[in-house]
């Protein structure tokens, strides 16, 4: 990983960025870079409510709060940012005016690297309206100004149209932090990571390369 002054990780919401930038964001605050987390939303419309359900409609932004606020622990992050817009209307929001929110937050950091998710390769529309609104905000700035920009992408088309990620982060240090963090968000993540326990435990090749291995493409 390269030495960066400040990373910035933008994502619309709580746990986006446990599966697969956890471990990235662990390694950066282990190797003593500041990292600023940006949440657009609390993850209001979530579709699980805990296996069993332990949520309701009503109290599921609270409890993805507290869960986002647990994740950002683990992972050692002390800036995080709720910025208050609500979920599955991101894509609705007035383009210009969400870049330039944006670029006064990356303003605000100034940050060697901006972690975001890659448009157009990465399925839900709140992703590509974040990953968009950061493009744009940075694409505002005069070029010597601008933060690298990373991108998660995830699509089907991925590798076929953007070929091999251009960078990838071996987080095997870290693996407990990232495991962690994707508990720390219990009503999305509990059955799933049920699910984990015995092949963490007789250490299952298939589930410990994805959680080794953390990929970005970088975005021009």
């Amino acid at each position: 990983m390269e030495k960066e002054k400040h990373v910035l990780v933008i994502f619309p919401h709580p746990d986006d960025e446990a599966f697969g930038v956890s471990g990235t964001i662990a390694s950066y605050i282990k190797a003593g870079v500041p990292v600023t987390y940006a949440c657009l939303t609390l993850g209001q419309m979530g579709r699980n409510l805990g296996n069993p359900p332990f949520a309701t409609r009503e109290s599921l932004p609270d409890i993805r709060r507290a869960e986002l606020l647990d994740a950002a622990k683990t992972m050692g992050i002390t800036d995080l940012r709720m910025l208050g817009y609500r979920d599955k209307t991101v894509e609705f929001e007035d383009e210009e005016e969400l870049a330039e929110s944006m670029l006064a937050l990356i303003r605000e950091v100034q940050p060697s690297l901006a972690i975001t998710f890659y448009p157009g390769y990465s399925v839900h529309p709140d992703h590509e309206a974040t990953g968009r609104a950061v493009v744009r905000a940075i694409r505002h700035m005069v070029e010597e100004d601008r933060p690298k920009l990373y991108g998660v992408a995830f699509a089907h088309n991925t590798l076929e149209e953007l070929g091999e990620p251009h960078v990838r982060h071996n987080v095997e240090d870290v693996e407990d932090i990232k495991v962690n963090t994707i508990r720390s968000h219990r009503s999305q993540t509990q059955l799933m990571t049920a699910a984990w326990t015995e092949k963490l435990l007789n250490r299952d090749p298939d589930l410990l390369a994805w959680l080794h291995n953390e990929k970005f493409w970088i975005i021009k």
